[in-house]
């Protein structure tokens, strides 16, 4: 106590010695001054104030084995949804011409306001006449029951002959039985041929309006789809289907035409012309895996599997193989390099080794599968723009390929990474408007709270000894000033340009809400892997060079003086160019061949579910 007092003693002395001989002015030191730490003190905090994440010296920090640890914070990705179909309302038919007025229908808003517009304006019947089924209306149901060729259900537009009660399958509110009603003069038909009427005009709506746009909008099955709905002009097309000498042709026309969607058309045609007996289906268990040297009772069935779906060109070349092979069980170096070739024909590391990506090369999908994975594409490509350009770029994310296409064809493509099922990427358009070289990589949040930030909390200066730097609300300051225990929202990492930066030597822009962009790597062995969906959601391009030679229009050797520059440099292309970040499962080659790919991420599944829920809300509406 008494050197307590010693010392408060000697400190109110001091403080009195100093008021007495320096002037009262704003920077005048006082005795709570020292109390406080010093003059400097206040002005360090209020400087630092903008820096809430930033420790001062001496400043306490939560720390593993603290009694209330703070616990570690996770980012989210997107999640799937469950599909619901589009809303509907009630058709105001009360200004519609005699025998349609006061009908009651149920129809999306879009095919509403059309029926509204047309028949509003005195639009005569279409599909009716003299009081029965017309010819054009025979020609549009018998229409109707093929556009399973175009992938899609022809219960979306069943509707009932006029000659049973159609109410059912219009609107769920029973129409009371009345009189037949006047239309023009001299004319009369019965309330369910009106209705017949105005539910087939809508029928052939919502055909025009999916075979634009889709049936299933992307939007609704996830936060990973990310579209502008296409808006489908329907004002013109009863009038037009009413005018049309051959109405059929009229709404055959409407569906795409480019050669994506026309090759996949194709081949659904195809297999659904193919015997469905099975004779021969080639089996090989899926679940098969076998390596140069060993012995399967499985051998023969592999070689038939190969020599079922090999090119001509490889079965010529392996001709002697084929003919001197006796059925045996041996896996022996001749049959080896019969299968390294067929793994390189199929995109395949070509290691000899027989696995799942092998058999499945080997044996396809069913017939069933592959017609699944038909219709979905056949949706997806009406979700794209119906002509998608001379020049673009195409990244179908099951391939793990990017296609680059110039001047209508496909130049050249490459092996890709894209997301993993936990970082997936996401499915939308947009368009390639810079190539940055020497970049930096900004680390977005999600990986600095899921990855980073437990390295941190241990080891405050994780991010100084690599090199990486930190910034807080724009100042930059060192990884081990940091409070890695409260919020990391004003705190930003980023890695310079080095050759061991996670974006490499160069990465392509296409500005986006997502973050996401194709980029250099320096994790080279990625690409020796056939399952490639591996990154944090970007897409990793095996020869970014030659894609950022393609995309700017100039040479290779020009990308690389860029690159041994050494300097942060970002270039402009000369014209923007449609980049597709897509995912489709079954997809055309540059040949025109459809190939099948797995559906790494399920997405395929809740397509098909959206295609169920879409005809059961129709089958109560229009």
């Amino acid at each position: 106590m008494t050197s307590g007092k010693t010392s408060a003693a000697l400190i109110l002395a001091l403080g009195l010695s100093v008021s007495a001989v320096v002037p009262g002015t704003a920077g005048a030191v006082t005795l709570m001054d020292l109390l406080r730490g010093g003059p400097g003190k206040i002005e360090r905090e209020r400087q630092d104030r903008g820096l809430p994440g930033v420790t001062q010296p001496g400043e306490r920090t939560s720390v593993a084995g603290d009694s209330d640890p703070e616990p570690l914070p996770r980012v989210s990705g997107p999640r799937y949804y469950t599909y619901k179909a589009d809303g509907t309302r009630a058709v105001d038919t009360s200004k519609f011409p005699a025998g349609l007025a006061g009908i009651k229908l149920s129809a999306t808003p879009e095919i509403a306001k059309a029926l509204e517009t047309y028949y509003n304006a005195g639009g005569a019947p279409i599909w009716v006449a003299n009081g029965d089924l017309s010819e054009r209306a025979s020609a549009v149901l018998a229409f109707f029951e093929t556009v399973g060729e175009s992938g899609l259900n022809p219960a979306d537009y069943s509707i009932s002959a006029p000659s049973q009660d159609v109410t059912a399958s219009i609107t769920a509110e029973p129409q009371a039985q009345v009189q037949n009603v006047s239309v023009s003069a001299g004319q009369s038909a019965s309330p369910a041929i009106m209705q017949f009427e105005l539910a087939l005009s809508a029928k052939v709506l919502a055909y025009v309006q999916d075979t634009v746009r889709g049936r299933v909008d992307p939007n609704k099955l996830s936060g990973y789809h990310d579209f502008k709905r296409k808006t489908v002009n329907l004002a013109p097309v009863l009038k037009l289907a009413s005018m049309s000498p051959n109405v059929t042709s009229y709404l055959r026309s409407r569906e795409p035409s480019n050669e994506e969607y026309q090759g996949l058309k194709a081949e659904l045609a195809k297999l659904r012309d193919e015997d469905k007996g099975g004779d021969n289906k080639v089996v090989v268990p899926a679940n098969l895996v076998l390596k140069p040297g060993e012995n399967t009772a499985d051998m023969a069935s592999v070689v038939n599997a190969i020599a079922h779906r090999s090119s001509a060109a490889l079965k010529s070349g392996h001709a002697a193989t084929f003919s001197a092979y006796q059925q045996t069980p041996e896996y022996t170096p001749d049959l080896v390099d019969l299968v390294k070739a067929f793994q390189s024909e199929n995109g395949l590391k070509a290691d000899g080794v027989i696995g799942r990506a092998t058999v499945r090369a080997m044996t396809g999908d069913s017939n069933e599968a592959k017609i699944a994975k038909l219709e979905v594409a056949m949706e997806q490509v009406r979700w794209l723009p119906a002509d998608l350009g001379e020049r673009f770029v195409l990244i179908n994310q099951p391939a793990f390929m990017a296609y680059y296409h110039n001047e209508g064809k496909e130049e050249f493509g490459m092996k890709v990474v894209v997301g993993s099922k936990a970082n997936q990427t996401y499915f939308f358009q947009d368009e390639i408007q810079t190539v940055e070289f020497n970049p930096y990589w900004g680390v977005p949040q999600s990986i600095i709270i899921n990855e980073m930030l437990p390295k941190l909390r241990n080891d405050p200066s994780y991010l100084d000894r690599l090199g990486y730097e930190v910034s807080v609300n724009g100042r930059a300051v060192s990884s081990s000033s940091v409070n890695w225990y409260g919020s990391t929202n004003a705190v930003s990492v980023r890695q310079p340009p080095s050759s061991d930066n996670a974006l490499g030597d160069l990465k392509i822009l296409f500005p986006n809400a997502h973050a996401i962009y194709m980029h250099d790597t320096p994790s080279k062995s990625f690409f020796n892997r056939d399952m490639r969906a591996l990154s944090h959601g970007c897409i990793r391009l095996v020869d970014p060079r030659r894609m950022a030679a393609a995309v700017l229009g100039t040479s290779l050797d020009n990308v690389n003086k860029q690159i041994a520059a050494g300097q942060n440099r970002a270039v402009q292309v000369p014209t923007k160019i449609p980049v597709y970040v897509a995912y489709f499962t079954a997809w055309p080659d540059k040949d025109g061949k459809v190939q099948y790919f797995d559906d790494v991420y399920d997405r395929d599944s809740f397509v098909m579910k959206a295609f169920d829920v879409t005809t059961k809300a129709r089958a109560s509406s229009i």
